[in-house]
């Protein structure tokens, strides 16, 4: 474990936050893992030259986000890990979350049909005004938020989406249920925002808090686009990894 860390104390970040990123840092690269136990407060408290009072507001943050937990009596856990997410051809996210020993789970928060406009014909290359199902769907793993995921496809191929989607919880196999057994990823365009309001109550989030943006297309096996989907990631409880391999 690292004995002594260095605080910046003039970079206009609040120590406890320095002290939150450092931690969460550790638990990212394997320095503190899952199940493990913290050093007691004061031990922190004099690593980082501070109160107990700023570890323990530190801690909560963490504690709140899902990274750590108090067992009464016991001390501060490690309860999670960030989840990798590999970035490659075949990107599926049940897989990614059960290769992981966690439990995945996606559930819609939103539906509608509209016509594809510039950008949603250009990026499913159909005609203007092309009718398409648009889904909101939040994905959790072992119940903890971590992607806000807009999708949007031509409806004239997958006309019952919504109904397998909402019952499957998993868009593979609601792809499959119309005939589009297999696909894989085009490309993936990565930039970073500050998460809105209305993302914010449901990935459990503060305001200011940072999201990763993706926009990615799949295609089926024939190579025509099926889904183009703007996703908004929890940066803290997600690591994105681009395999540069595939």
């Amino acid at each position: 474990m690292t004995t002594n860390s260095t605080l910046d104390r003039g970079a206009g970040i609040a120590v406890w936050r320095q002290i939150m990123e450092t931690l969460k840092a550790e638990i990212v690269s394997g320095v503190f893992e899952r199940g493990s136990r913290l050093p007691p407060e004061s031990e922190l408290a004099s690593r980082f030259g501070v109160n107990r009072h700023t570890v323990r507001r530190a801690i909560a943050a963490l504690t709140g986000e899902g990274i750590l937990r108090a067992d009464q009596g016991r001390g501060t856990f490690v309860a999670s890990t960030p989840l990798t997410y590999p970035i490659g051809p075949r990107t599926r996210y049940s897989e990614i979350v059960s290769g992981q020993d966690r439990a995945p789970d996606g559930r819609i928060i939103g539906s509608a049909t509209e016509e594809a406009d510039a950008l949603l014909a250009n990026r499913l290359d159909v005609p203007l005004g092309t009718v398409l199902t648009r889904v909101e769907a939040l994905r959790v793993a072992d119940g903890v938020p971590m992607i806000i995921a807009t999708s949007w496809f031509e409806q004239a191929r997958v006309p019952n989406f919504v109904a397998d989607y909402a019952d499957s919880g998993s868009i593979t196999k609601a792809l499959a249920r119309a005939g589009i057994t297999d696909y894989r990823r085009q490309e993936t365009r990565i930039t970073a925002d500050l998460v809105d309001p209305a993302d914010a109550r449901q990935l459990g989030m503060v305001l200011g808090q940072p999201v990763m943006i993706m926009e990615s297309v799949n295609l089926d096996m024939e190579g025509r686009p099926i889904q183009y989907t703007r996703a908004r990631v929890a940066a803290d409880r997600v690591q994105l990894v681009v395999n540069e391999a595939e």
